[in-house]
Protein backbone atom coordinates (compact mmCIF):
# COMPACT_ATOMS: atom_id res chain seq x y z
CA UNK A 1 0.00 0.00 0.00
CA UNK A 2 1.14 2.97 -0.93
CA UNK A 3 1.97 6.28 1.53
CA UNK A 4 -1.09 8.13 0.06
CA UNK A 5 -3.46 5.18 0.72
CA UNK A 6 -1.91 4.96 3.78
CA UNK A 7 -2.43 8.13 4.99
CA UNK A 8 -6.15 8.08 3.92
CA UNK A 9 -7.10 4.78 5.76
CA UNK A 10 -5.61 6.06 8.61
CA UNK A 11 -7.72 9.70 8.77
CA UNK A 12 -10.80 7.74 7.59
CA UNK A 13 -10.56 5.13 10.90
CA UNK A 14 -10.04 8.51 13.21
CA UNK A 15 -13.19 10.00 15.02
CA UNK A 16 -11.08 12.89 15.93
CA UNK A 17 -7.98 14.47 14.47
CA UNK A 18 -5.34 16.99 15.37
CA UNK A 19 -3.18 18.80 13.01
CA UNK A 20 -0.13 20.67 14.23
CA UNK A 21 2.71 22.49 12.39
CA UNK A 22 6.31 24.02 13.45
CA UNK A 23 6.37 27.01 15.98
CA UNK A 24 6.76 30.57 14.03
CA UNK A 25 4.26 29.54 11.72
CA UNK A 26 4.47 31.06 7.83
CA UNK A 27 1.77 30.94 5.48
CA UNK A 28 2.73 27.28 4.15
CA UNK A 29 2.41 25.62 8.02
CA UNK A 30 -0.49 27.52 8.44
CA UNK A 31 -1.99 26.95 4.80
CA UNK A 32 -1.87 23.26 5.09
CA UNK A 33 -2.67 22.62 8.63
CA UNK A 34 -6.08 24.84 8.02
CA UNK A 35 -6.63 23.42 4.65
CA UNK A 36 -5.87 20.06 5.30
CA UNK A 37 -8.91 20.83 7.89
CA UNK A 38 -11.03 21.43 5.56
CA UNK A 39 -9.93 18.66 2.86
CA UNK A 40 -10.93 16.08 6.08
CA UNK A 41 -14.20 18.10 6.96
CA UNK A 42 -15.34 18.40 3.39
CA UNK A 43 -14.80 14.67 2.93
CA UNK A 44 -15.76 13.01 6.47
CA UNK A 45 -18.21 15.91 7.93
CA UNK A 46 -18.90 14.01 10.91
CA UNK A 47 -15.46 13.95 11.79
CA UNK A 48 -13.65 16.03 15.28
CA UNK A 49 -10.57 18.09 12.99
CA UNK A 50 -8.79 20.83 15.47
CA UNK A 51 -5.79 23.11 14.00
CA UNK A 52 -3.75 23.81 17.06
CA UNK A 53 -0.73 26.26 17.89
CA UNK A 54 -0.41 29.52 18.57
CA UNK A 55 -1.99 32.23 16.41
CA UNK A 56 0.27 34.56 14.05
CA UNK A 57 -2.15 37.95 13.75
CA UNK A 58 -0.21 38.95 10.54
CA UNK A 59 -1.74 35.82 8.92
CA UNK A 60 -5.00 35.24 10.75
CA UNK A 61 -7.53 35.25 7.87
CA UNK A 62 -6.34 32.21 6.91
CA UNK A 63 -8.83 30.73 9.54
CA UNK A 64 -9.12 29.75 13.22
CA UNK A 65 -7.21 27.82 16.09
CA UNK A 66 -7.74 25.79 18.70
CA UNK A 67 -6.54 25.02 21.94
CA UNK A 68 -5.13 22.11 22.72
CA UNK A 69 -5.94 20.25 25.77
CA UNK A 70 -5.76 16.91 27.33
CA UNK A 71 -8.90 15.65 26.26
CA UNK A 72 -7.53 15.18 22.72
CA UNK A 73 -4.62 13.12 23.19
CA UNK A 74 -6.75 10.16 22.37
CA UNK A 75 -6.85 11.47 18.49
CA UNK A 76 -4.58 10.87 15.48
CA UNK A 77 -2.06 13.27 14.98
CA UNK A 78 -1.19 15.05 11.91
CA UNK A 79 2.24 17.29 12.01
CA UNK A 80 2.63 18.99 8.67
CA UNK A 81 5.86 21.03 7.52
CA UNK A 82 7.89 19.98 10.71
CA UNK A 83 11.22 17.91 10.17
CA UNK A 84 11.63 17.26 14.11
CA UNK A 85 9.47 16.88 17.03
CA UNK A 86 11.24 20.10 19.16
CA UNK A 87 10.07 22.26 16.95
CA UNK A 88 6.53 20.67 17.04
CA UNK A 89 4.11 23.69 18.07
CA UNK A 90 1.26 23.25 20.78
CA UNK A 91 1.77 19.23 21.42
CA UNK A 92 3.93 16.69 22.44
CA UNK A 93 4.29 14.13 19.56
CA UNK A 94 5.27 11.35 21.75
CA UNK A 95 2.24 11.61 23.65
CA UNK A 96 0.20 10.64 20.86
CA UNK A 97 -0.60 6.63 20.24
CA UNK A 98 -1.18 7.26 16.40
CA UNK A 99 0.50 10.13 14.51
CA UNK A 100 1.79 11.47 10.70
CA UNK A 101 4.39 13.37 9.72
CA UNK A 102 3.51 15.39 5.95
CA UNK A 103 6.82 17.25 5.54
CA UNK A 104 8.92 18.47 2.81
CA UNK A 105 12.03 19.31 4.86
CA UNK A 106 15.61 18.03 4.72
CA UNK A 107 14.38 14.40 6.85
CA UNK A 108 15.90 15.17 10.88
CA UNK A 109 14.33 13.05 12.85
CA UNK A 110 11.30 10.49 12.39
CA UNK A 111 8.62 11.28 15.50
CA UNK A 112 5.45 10.05 14.10
CA UNK A 113 4.16 6.31 13.80
CA UNK A 114 3.97 7.33 9.85
CA UNK A 115 5.76 9.52 8.32
CA UNK A 116 6.08 10.89 4.60
CA UNK A 117 8.67 13.42 3.86
CA UNK A 118 9.31 14.95 -0.12
CA UNK A 119 12.03 17.51 0.12
CA UNK A 120 11.67 17.99 -3.35
CA UNK A 121 8.58 19.14 -2.69
CA UNK A 122 8.05 22.62 -3.09
CA UNK A 123 5.92 22.95 -0.13
CA UNK A 124 3.91 20.73 2.77
CA UNK A 125 0.61 22.58 1.00
CA UNK A 126 1.96 20.84 -2.64
CA UNK A 127 2.04 17.59 -0.37
CA UNK A 128 -1.52 18.27 0.67
CA UNK A 129 -2.77 18.97 -2.84
CA UNK A 130 -0.87 15.72 -3.91
CA UNK A 131 -2.50 13.97 -1.25
CA UNK A 132 -5.73 14.98 -2.09
CA UNK A 133 -5.25 14.33 -6.23
CA UNK A 134 -3.99 10.57 -5.14
CA UNK A 135 -6.89 9.75 -3.09
CA UNK A 136 -10.59 10.15 -2.88
CA UNK A 137 -10.20 12.67 -0.63
CA UNK A 138 -12.69 16.18 -1.56
CA UNK A 139 -10.95 19.13 -2.21
CA UNK A 140 -13.50 22.03 -1.87
CA UNK A 141 -12.46 25.94 -2.75
CA UNK A 142 -11.92 27.29 1.25
CA UNK A 143 -9.13 24.22 1.51
CA UNK A 144 -8.20 25.18 -2.42
CA UNK A 145 -7.60 28.91 -0.88
CA UNK A 146 -5.62 28.02 2.29
CA UNK A 147 -3.19 25.37 0.18
CA UNK A 148 -2.56 27.52 -2.82
CA UNK A 149 -1.56 30.64 -0.42
CA UNK A 150 1.20 28.63 1.34
CA UNK A 151 2.25 26.88 -2.05
CA UNK A 152 2.52 30.16 -3.13
CA UNK A 153 4.29 31.97 0.17
CA UNK A 154 7.13 28.90 0.17
CA UNK A 155 7.75 29.17 -3.39
CA UNK A 156 7.82 32.65 -3.63
CA UNK A 157 5.27 33.02 -6.66
CA UNK A 158 7.35 30.34 -8.64
CA UNK A 159 10.23 31.91 -8.32
CA UNK A 160 12.42 29.49 -5.93
CA UNK A 161 14.41 26.06 -7.76
CA UNK A 162 11.52 24.25 -5.31
CA UNK A 163 9.07 25.12 -8.47
CA UNK A 164 9.30 21.72 -10.60
CA UNK A 165 7.06 20.49 -13.25
CA UNK A 166 5.10 18.51 -10.42
CA UNK A 167 4.39 21.71 -8.87
CA UNK A 168 2.71 23.82 -11.89
CA UNK A 169 0.92 20.31 -12.92
CA UNK A 170 -1.13 20.04 -8.99
CA UNK A 171 -1.82 23.80 -9.20
CA UNK A 172 -3.11 23.11 -12.56
CA UNK A 173 -5.29 20.83 -11.75
CA UNK A 174 -6.34 22.86 -7.84
CA UNK A 175 -7.09 25.67 -10.27
CA UNK A 176 -9.41 23.58 -12.76
CA UNK A 177 -11.45 21.75 -10.06
CA UNK A 178 -12.08 24.77 -7.83
CA UNK A 179 -11.96 27.94 -10.40
CA UNK A 180 -10.47 29.92 -6.86
CA UNK A 181 -10.08 33.33 -7.73
CA UNK A 182 -5.82 33.83 -7.14
CA UNK A 183 -5.93 37.43 -7.38
CA UNK A 184 -7.54 37.58 -3.82
CA UNK A 185 -5.19 35.22 -2.94
CA UNK A 186 -2.00 37.45 -3.66
CA UNK A 187 -3.69 40.44 -2.78
CA UNK A 188 -3.97 39.20 1.01
CA UNK A 189 -0.36 37.50 1.28
CA UNK A 190 1.38 40.84 -0.09
CA UNK A 191 -0.85 43.47 1.59
CA UNK A 192 1.38 45.66 3.74
CA UNK A 193 0.45 47.87 6.58
CA UNK A 194 2.76 51.31 6.17
CA UNK A 195 4.32 50.66 9.64
CA UNK A 196 5.79 47.87 7.92
CA UNK A 197 7.08 49.26 4.54
CA UNK A 198 8.75 51.63 6.85
CA UNK A 199 10.58 49.17 8.77
CA UNK A 200 11.73 47.67 5.75
CA UNK A 201 13.26 50.89 4.79
CA UNK A 202 15.10 50.62 7.83
CA UNK A 203 16.65 47.58 7.17
CA UNK A 204 17.51 48.42 3.64
CA UNK A 205 19.81 50.75 5.19
CA UNK A 206 21.26 49.38 8.10
CA UNK A 207 22.47 46.48 6.61
CA UNK A 208 26.03 45.00 6.96
CA UNK A 209 27.28 43.50 4.23
CA UNK A 210 30.17 41.47 4.65
CA UNK A 211 33.25 40.95 2.05
CA UNK A 212 32.11 37.47 1.34
CA UNK A 213 29.08 38.81 -0.20
CA UNK A 214 26.72 37.96 3.28
CA UNK A 215 24.46 40.58 4.78
CA UNK A 216 23.10 40.91 8.36
CA UNK A 217 21.09 42.98 10.79
CA UNK A 218 20.47 43.28 14.18
CA UNK A 219 16.98 43.97 14.86
CA UNK A 220 16.70 44.65 18.81
CA UNK A 221 13.41 45.21 21.06
CA UNK A 222 13.80 48.78 21.07
CA UNK A 223 13.98 48.74 17.23
CA UNK A 224 11.04 46.54 17.11
CA UNK A 225 8.94 48.91 19.56
CA UNK A 226 10.32 51.98 17.72
CA UNK A 227 8.58 51.36 14.19
CA UNK A 228 5.53 49.18 16.04
CA UNK A 229 6.31 45.57 14.73
CA UNK A 230 6.66 42.18 16.26
CA UNK A 231 9.35 39.92 16.14
CA UNK A 232 7.64 37.57 13.97
CA UNK A 233 7.41 40.69 11.14
CA UNK A 234 10.83 40.98 11.13
CA UNK A 235 11.86 37.76 10.07
CA UNK A 236 9.32 37.42 7.95
CA UNK A 237 11.30 40.45 6.52
CA UNK A 238 14.42 38.26 5.46
CA UNK A 239 12.45 37.46 2.59
CA UNK A 240 12.26 40.84 0.86
CA UNK A 241 16.27 41.25 -0.04
CA UNK A 242 16.50 38.38 -2.40
CA UNK A 243 17.41 40.54 -5.21
CA UNK A 244 20.45 42.65 -4.14
CA UNK A 245 23.55 42.47 -6.72
CA UNK A 246 26.17 42.96 -3.66
CA UNK A 247 24.48 39.66 -1.42
CA UNK A 248 24.36 36.28 -1.69
CA UNK A 249 23.66 35.23 2.43
CA UNK A 250 21.66 37.51 4.00
CA UNK A 251 20.01 37.07 7.69
CA UNK A 252 18.39 38.66 10.15
CA UNK A 253 18.85 38.46 14.02
CA UNK A 254 15.71 39.87 15.97
CA UNK A 255 15.44 39.97 19.92
CA UNK A 256 12.26 38.37 20.86
CA UNK A 257 11.64 39.43 24.49
CA UNK A 258 8.86 37.64 25.44
CA UNK A 259 10.29 33.76 24.06
CA UNK A 260 13.88 35.59 25.28
CA UNK A 261 15.86 34.59 22.51
CA UNK A 262 17.25 35.75 18.88
CA UNK A 263 15.37 34.74 16.04
CA UNK A 264 17.72 34.03 13.31
CA UNK A 265 16.19 34.14 9.48
CA UNK A 266 18.51 33.40 6.98
CA UNK A 267 18.28 33.17 3.04
CA UNK A 268 20.80 32.50 0.29
CA UNK A 269 20.86 32.74 -3.37
CA UNK A 270 23.28 30.03 -3.95
CA UNK A 271 25.64 28.60 -1.05
CA UNK A 272 24.21 25.99 0.83
CA UNK A 273 23.21 28.02 3.96
CA UNK A 274 21.22 24.58 6.17
CA UNK A 275 24.06 23.32 7.38
CA UNK A 276 24.88 26.25 9.41
CA UNK A 277 22.15 26.63 10.77
CA UNK A 278 22.03 22.84 11.81
CA UNK A 279 25.59 23.94 13.87
CA UNK A 280 23.47 26.00 15.87
CA UNK A 281 20.26 23.83 16.58
CA UNK A 282 18.74 24.97 13.88
CA UNK A 283 17.69 24.15 10.25
CA UNK A 284 16.07 24.17 7.39
CA UNK A 285 15.78 24.46 3.37
CA UNK A 286 19.07 24.25 1.48
CA UNK A 287 18.42 28.27 0.42
CA UNK A 288 15.76 29.09 3.32
CA UNK A 289 16.84 28.13 7.24
CA UNK A 290 16.61 29.28 10.62
CA UNK A 291 17.70 28.85 14.24
CA UNK A 292 17.44 30.76 17.53
CA UNK A 293 20.16 32.15 19.77
CA UNK A 294 20.11 33.31 23.27
CA UNK A 295 21.89 36.53 23.16
CA UNK A 296 23.51 38.95 20.52
CA UNK A 297 27.01 37.66 22.06
CA UNK A 298 26.79 34.60 19.54
CA UNK A 299 25.68 36.05 16.20
CA UNK A 300 29.86 36.91 15.22
CA UNK A 301 30.20 33.44 15.35
CA UNK A 302 27.83 32.13 12.73
CA UNK A 303 27.98 34.69 10.88
CA UNK A 304 31.73 33.48 10.45
CA UNK A 305 30.16 30.06 9.65
CA UNK A 306 28.12 31.88 6.42
CA UNK A 307 30.72 34.23 5.26
CA UNK A 308 33.10 30.69 4.92
CA UNK A 309 30.08 29.06 3.26
CA UNK A 310 29.80 31.90 0.71
CA UNK A 311 33.52 32.24 0.06
CA UNK A 312 33.53 28.14 -0.73
CA UNK A 313 30.54 28.84 -3.13
CA UNK A 314 32.58 31.59 -4.73
CA UNK A 315 35.55 29.92 -5.40
CA UNK A 316 33.60 26.54 -6.84
CA UNK A 317 31.81 28.59 -9.36
CA UNK A 318 34.29 31.01 -9.78
CA UNK A 319 32.53 34.62 -8.84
Amino acid sequence: MNVYKKIYKEIKKAKKIVIARHIGPDPDALGSTLGFKEVILNTFPDKEVYVVGNPASKFKYLGHLDKFDESMLDALLIVTDTPNADRVDGVVPSKFKKSIKIDHHPFLESFCKLEWVDDKSSSASQMIIELVVKTPFKMSKEAAYKLYTGLIADTGRFMFAYSTPKTFSLVAHLLEETNIDITKVYSKLYERPYKEIKFKGYISQNLTITEDSVAYIKITDEILKQFNVDAATAGNMVNEFNHITEILVWATFTEDKEAENIRVSVRSRGPVINKVAEKYNGGGHIYAAGTKLKTFDEIDDLINDLNECTRKYKEASNE
